[in-house]
């Protein structure tokens, strides 16, 4: 892609539009950080419909308070050309733009990139000093993921899918901001149209219609079914987060009760059903090891029902007897960093 065809007028943009993104951004990031001059946002913008759609919605609601980062991923001949073409419009609306390359670890691949992405666009976002990083996840979006973790048998988390906002952190350079997906009202076919009245042809990502990935095929299946509505689905996940959000909660107070810190890890007297010993235990997990997807966890918990042993992401879990007071004792499960393994075993694997 060597042209980009934009309008000399940025602000083609449908006003309505722009005062409906208004009041999703001020849901997602707060009234005061909208309205004040002092907070800065970062896009993340991939030259994709979705992300480039969302930076000219930012630009014409806060001009002046807009970065924008493209992350290449380096998978793929493109991307070079790709990332230039968002520099090359940043440059026409006079928007700080910076292209990161990143190298995607050996695995999944989808997977490994974003975990790169997140990283990488983190680093930035506090390099920069902005209060926020806001990505384009959309309606579309949501619902693809609701569907995808429904067929897999997720549980609350998973089934919240992406929440509106959230808190994330830096390590190099230390540094905390928020993250907000002020488009997850908004259908695909929306930000389509609006770039079409503006006169933008955003990239097209071939893999977007590979569908080798598990994404693309639901996704295809989503559009072949008109009785399913996007909106709505994506409602469905934004309550099931807002009911997380009080599950959480109420685990907190059942950790301060029933978790007790020891010198070499963290006892739990168990109970109180599955759903709420899986999130126990993968708070746990995160705190003494690497973290764990929670199917992992739902096993590690049945060995330990059955009073066996079990290992996994580098954390030892063991049945015991808690003693709480004198003549009173509990049975608890008791998580300690994993000693290290002989040569040729993992310790990330649950055993």
């Amino acid at each position: 892609m060597s042209a980009i065809d934009i309008p000399a007028e940025t602000g083609a943009i449908d006003p309505q539009l722009v005062e409906r993104f208004r009041a999703d951004l001020i849901a997602a990031w707060g009234s005061e950080s909208v309205h004040s001059d002092l907070c800065k946002i970062g896009i993340a913008v991939s030259g994709g419909p979705d992300s480039v759609a969302l930076l000219l919605l930012a630009h014409n609601l806060i001009p002046g308070r807009v970065e924008a980062a493209t992350i290449d991923h380096q998978l793929r001949e493109e991307s070079a050309a790709e990332a230039k073409y968002v520099a090359q419009l940043c440059a026409r609306l006079s928007i700080p733009h910076e292209t990161i390359a990143v190298e995607v670890g050996a695995g999944n691949v989808q997977a490994k990139a974003r975990e790169a992405r997140y990283a990488a666009l983190s680093n930035w976002t506090v390099r920069q000093g902005l209060a926020a990083l806001a990505t384009a996840h959309h309606a579309d979006d949501q619902a693809e993921t609701l569907l995808m973790r429904l067929n897999r048998g997720s549980g609350l988390a998973g089934l919240a899918g992406v929440r509106v906002s959230s808190w994330a952190y830096s390590e190099d350079p230390p540094g905390e901001f928020d993250i907000v997906r002020p488009l997850l009202g908004w259908r695909k076919s929306e930000l389509n149209h609006l770039l079409d009245d503006v006169g933008i042809i955003p990239v097209c990502d071939p893999s977007n219609n590979d569908e080798n990935f598990d994404r693309v095929r639901v996704r295809k299946a989503l559009a072949a079914q008109e009785w399913l509505d996007s909106i709505a689905i994506a409602k469905s996940a934004r309550l099931l987060g807002e009911m997380l959000n009080d599950v959480e909660h109420v685990l907190e107070m059942r950790r301060q009760k029933w978790m007790h810190e020891v010198d070499d890890g963290i006892v739990y007297i168990f109970g109180g059903g599955e759903a709420f010993e899986i999130e126990n235990v993968h708070w746990i997990i995160e705190r003494l090891g690497d973290g764990a997807p929670r199917t992992q966890i739902a096993t590690m918990i049945d060995r330990l029902r059955s009073k066996q042993n079990a290992s996994l992401a580098g954390v030892l879990a063991r049945p015991i007897m808690f003693e709480t007071e004198p003549d009173m004792s509990w049975a608890a499960w008791k998580f300690e960093p994993e000693p290290p393994r002989k040569t040729g075993q993992s310790a990330n694997q649950l055993k």
